[in-house]
């Protein structure tokens, strides 16, 4: 089945969401009611003023937060995304693959594609090393493993310990990359911070987009969050990062395919004890 991206709806949630740590307490009560409102009423500046206790001002500011020109412009693309939601639904198996699909609508949402192809430059250029801890040190292993069939040179970093030590190590032939939904493990944290300050470049992949993380971080690479959808925790927590993986995956593989082709089709063979084609 080929899925035709242009066809999507690019929802206005996932932005919402990322930029939350930054609103205020007055815009986060806004941001809260446009993430749970589930009903199609008069979204006009004075009508949700009115309704949420709050300035047009205000709604005026959130909206330039969240990456808009103004309220205007961020009402209609709320508008063009809304869909009303239906709350009885009897399918345990219906409410997992909307809640699926409402993932992966928010990391096409979410997707910088100029960014990708940064990163996919960098992971031919640099000594990578991933990290992370718990599900996201799960999804730094598969990305290690994956990337390293197709000849980059990677490592992941899982153990608290490691992680302290591997930063003593990264200087700037090194690209450190961090794995953290919620952005605040602090041994992610530390690795990044550190790595930075010994000169490599740095990538943070997560859902919460602070604007502190510019201070150690070459690059902040957003992915859906799952913590306000609906029927959440029976979703895997590795699933919006192995989307980001599968994306950077798919970019990086498609230079120089050919050897990457070989390359992956030789570790095989290594596996299976069969002899490797040679790439030169």
């Amino acid at each position: 089945m080929v899925i035709n991206m242009e066809n999507y709806i690019k929802p206005i949630i996932p932005i919402i969401e990322s930029n939350y740590s930054n609103f205020t307490q007055v815009e986060k009560s806004i941001a809260d009611f446009f993430i749970n409102n589930g009903e199609k009423i008069n979204f006009s500046a004075k009508s949700i003023a009115e309704k949420l206790f709050v300035s047009e001002a205000s709604l005026s500011r959130f909206a330039k937060k969240c990456g808009y020109r103004g309220y205007r412009e961020f009402i209609y693309q709320y508008e063009e995304s809304f869909v009303e939601k239906n709350e009885f639904t009897t399918s345990n198996i219906k409410l997992v693959l909307n809640t699926y699909q409402e993932l992966l609508n928010k990391a096409y949402k979410l997707i910088d594609e100029a960014q990708v192809a940064r990163i996919s430059d960098y992971l031919s250029n640099y000594r990578v090393f991933v990290c992370g801890m718990g599900y996201s040190g799960l999804a730094a292993k598969e990305m290690s493993m994956r990337f390293m069939r197709i000849g980059v040179d990677i490592n992941s970093v899982t153990d608290s310990d490691l992680i302290k030590m591997t930063t003593v190590f990264q200087n700037s032939n090194c690209l450190s990359i961090g794995i953290s939904i919620s952005g605040e493990k602090k041994e992610v944290m530390f690795f990044l911070k550190e790595s930075h300050k010994n000169g490599a470049k740095t990538i943070l992949i997560t859902s919460n987009n602070k604007d502190s993380f510019k201070e150690f971080c070459d690059e902040v690479v957003l992915v859906p969050t799952r913590s306000r959808l609906d029927f959440g925790n029976v979703i895997s927590p590795q699933f919006p990062i192995s989307i980001m993986i599968d994306i950077l995956y798919s970019c990086y593989s498609e230079q120089d395919k050919y050897k990457k082709e070989i390359m992956h089709d030789n570790t095989i063979k290594a596996l299976k004890g069969n002899t490797i084609e040679n790439l030169y």
